[in-house]
């Protein structure tokens, strides 16, 4: 069985015994390779920023459109059973972005299985394990 890295960004900006802060910057058109969360995260994008992401098991198929606007937010409980499927993200602007992720690794997460994702209303992620606030609104509908 394969082992995908821990690392969910490209430069580790903060660390000590209670959160891990990393950012991940996308050139236009790049993409960081496969990767798995090990821990419940918050992603911060300051800027406005469209991405795509795929997991392991998505084949050819890029079915995760998340689309930022300044100061999107997305909460992701990871679980205490294991870490997320390994999923890789692609930048889909022309220009580079820049988001941060806060991993909180001070102990296991309150749950043990991993739960669909809370965002703010700065943004919107299209994925049947998202949810967001118009997406809650839209099922009443």
């Amino acid at each position: 069985m394969s082992t995908y890295p821990p690392t969910p960004g490209d430069t580790l900006l903060f660390e000590n015994d209670r959160v891990r802060v990393w950012s991940m910057t996308l050139e236009a058109g790049g993409m960081f390779d496969f990767h798995q969360h090990h821990h419940d995260h918050l992603v911060l994008w300051p800027d406005p920023g469209t991405a795509e992401a795929q997991e392991i098991t998505d084949g050819d198929s890029w079915p995760v459109r998340q689309v930022a606007e300044p100061g999107f937010c997305m909460f992701k409980t990871v679980g205490s059973g294991g870490p997320m499927t390994p999923h890789r993200i692609r930048n889909l602007g022309d220009t580079a972005v820049t988001h941060y992720i806060v991993e909180l690794v001070g102990g296991p997460s309150p749950s043990p299985v991993t739960l669909d994702a809370q965002t703010n209303d700065r943004g919107h992620t299209t994925h049947p394990g998202m949810s967001t606030p118009a997406a809650r609104d839209d099922a009443g509908a």
